[in-house]
């Protein structure tokens, strides 16, 4: 059976949520199909150039209220190869400089993990709005960072894509009536990254390895569809190193909450073969998505499978007119200037990153045992 649900039914559904929850207590995604005029375009400047900056800045200039306006990098020759191939007029070779800059009014913060803080800091200081890519160095240097956005008055959020598609808020929606009580959600997100010199390898850059670059998917699952007001009681986690670099490159656990409800994850870069697997069990059924970071269909349309008894299957087929990443920076600019929005958007990275640190502390824990 296939259900494919309207544009229309999904904006009524977004907007009764926020209106019911309120956005403050909608931590868990700000994202979705509701995405309300915003009050002027917001120009960007990307603080990198490397493979993420490069796929993000088509995803600018896809997206409504946003312009793809300047790029730092520390070569001026890698700025300008960048702002050839997407078309811009602005290069720097310091992003001290290009924060400097009247002609932006936002910061995409593409760096690696170690030199995030300083970067997405000085942005909020400067009067720019900061989008920092994930994850961050741990949860009070993220704290540190929303703090000074909170306090500049300017809009922060991380650089998740999927809670963004319509997807991700037609489920949380309908948890109760498709699932009931969420006891269980599982994920898995796996590739194979063989190249040692890739900066996700170096631990200097990259603290947390593989659970940082792909656990924070787990550990962003868990954040978006169990509930807000969790509690960790128990986290179990493991990893394994490179032996070549040292950096972890694979990690697998468990988290108990309060409730009784748990979450289970494996992620690495070893895998033979591209996973993006997730899970959310209850009493009233199960949806199982097999692409929960992504929308694999080219018309960008979102799909799961809601599991009811034995062997009762509805696949069901949200649609969107674009992807999570270009929706993520219309989302940015629907939050800018709403504060309910903004603490929203804080709550959710900061839980995000505090389960990410419990799960990194176990598994340094369980190493040295």
């Amino acid at each position: 059976m296939k259900n494919e649900i309207s544009h229309e039914g999904i904006n009524t559904e977004r907007r009764k949520l926020l209106v019911a929850a309120g956005a403050g207590a909608l931590a868990a995604t700000i994202g979705g199909s509701l995405r309300a005029e915003a009050s002027k375009t917001l120009r960007w400047g990307v603080v990198g150039t490397g493979g993420i900056a490069n796929s993000m800045a088509p995803r600018i200039q896809q997206a409504e209220n946003a312009e793809l306006a300047a790029v730092s990098s520390r070569r001026m020759s890698s700025a300008r190869e960048f702002a050839d191939k997407h078309r811009l007029n602005h290069t720097f070779d310091s992003w001290t400089d290009m924060l400097a800059f009247d002609g932006i009014d936002a910061v995409y913060v593409a760096t690696p993990t170690s030199v995030r803080e300083e970067i997405c800091i000085a942005a909020a200081q400067a009067g720019k709005h900061v989008l920092g890519e994930k994850p961050f160095a741990n949860l009070p240097s993220l704290q540190r960072i929303t703090a000074a956005c909170r306090s500049n008055g300017v809009g922060f959020m991380d650089g998740t894509h999927f809670p963004h598609h319509p997807r991700t808020a037609h489920i949380k929606t309908n948890m109760v009536e498709q699932v009931g009580w969420p006891w269980s959600l599982a994920s898995a997100f796996q590739f194979g990254l063989a190249d040692t010199g890739n900066i996700r390898y170096n631990p200097d850059l990259e603290p947390y390895g593989a659970i940082g670059d792909a656990g924070w998917y787990n550990m962003r699952a868990a954040a978006e569809y169990l509930p807000t007001d969790l509690e960790i009681s128990s986290v179990e986690a493991f990893m394994r190193r490179s032996k070549v670099t040292g950096a972890a490159v694979a990690g697998s656990g468990v988290i108990i909450f309060n409730d009784g409800s748990s979450t289970t994850w494996n992620c690495g870069f070893e895998s033979g073969a591209g996973v993006m697997d997730l899970r959310i069990s209850g009493v009233a059924g199960v949806i199982k998505l097999d692409d929960f970071l992504s929308q694999r269909r080219s018309d960008q349309a979102g799909v799961y499978q809601h599991l009811k008894g034995w062997g009762n299957s509805e696949t069901v087929v949200i649609p969107s007119k674009k992807p999570g990443s270009s929706l993520m920076f219309e989302d940015f600019a629907t939050m800018v200037g709403d504060p309910e929005l903004f603490e929203a958007s804080v709550q959710v990275s900061e839980r995000t990153q505090a389960l990410l640190d419990a799960t990194w502390n176990s598994a340094i824990e369980n190493e040295s045992a």
